[in-house]
């Protein structure tokens, strides 16, 4: 790896700050291409003592993201885990033979006040920026679960029949910086390939029908923090 570098650290915002802003510079012209990404080792006691103080371990019988609300505890199941992205200018990466996976399209972020209760109006804020194309749109969602933050975005993606969502934290549980990285890289693989995911738990997600030209990935902070990313097809 060469030239400079930048370090965030600290739950889902620094994953999403990290696209964020070297999407900014790629877009700016300040950059050609940068590799961005993060990864997170869950086995570390001091993390799980972090999660526990605070009150967001879930406890009890394993649940999917989504049916762990009323559960004992706080919902979060965390998950060891890593994701690289490459974001590169179009004409760079064309020049230098290299497969196009997909297009990077908005990236937006937000904080909103929580104990105010401005986290529904956030994400849907969010959602407004992102513009989600007509017609029907798969969504991978980075939701921890969390109660507070998990309710509230399956409320605002429910009240959108045309999108689909799949709370992949079902299969790999949650790897906070590294969360939102994944997600992007799980929705360029999706339009990529020209295939939606199944449904990860048929209780609570519906089915994706056709080939998704673009796909949501979001990352509503388990207690700070929210972001979201629109990723189409190259």
């Amino acid at each position: 790896v060469t030239g400079s570098s930048r370090t965030f650290m600290g739950e889902e915002g620094a994953g999403v700050a990290a696209v964020e802003t070297a999407a900014a510079r790629i877009r700016s012209g300040q950059s050609t291409h940068i590799l961005v990404g993060g990864a997170f080792q869950t086995e570390h006691s001091d993390m799980l003592l972090g999660y526990e103080l605070a009150g967001y371990l879930h406890r009890g019988p394993w649940k999917p993201v989504w049916q762990r609300q009323g559960a004992e505890g706080g919902g979060v199941v965390t998950g060891s885990g890593g994701a690289f992205l490459v974001l590169e200018q179009r004409e760079h990466a064309t020049d230098r033979g290299r497969k196009i996976y997909a297009e990077l399209g908005p990236v937006v972020s937000g904080r909103a006040r929580r104990p105010r209760g401005e986290l529904d109006a956030e994400i849907a804020a969010l959602l407004k920026q992102v513009a989600s194309p007509n017609g029907k749109l798969l969504a991978l969602s980075g939701a921890s679960g969390a109660h507070t933050a998990t309710s509230a975005e399956k409320a605002a993606l429910d009240a959108n029949p045309a999108i689909a969502a799949r709370g992949f934290s079902t299969l790999t549980g949650h790897m906070k910086e590294a969360q939102f990285p994944f997600a992007v890289a799980l929705a360029a693989l999706a339009v990529d390939r020209k295939a939606a995911y199944p449904v990860f738990d048929a209780a609570a997600e519906t089915p994706f029908e056709g080939v998704p030209a673009a796909v949501l990935a979001t990352a509503i902070g388990y207690h700070q923090f929210e972001g979201m990313a629109l990723v189409n097809a190259a």
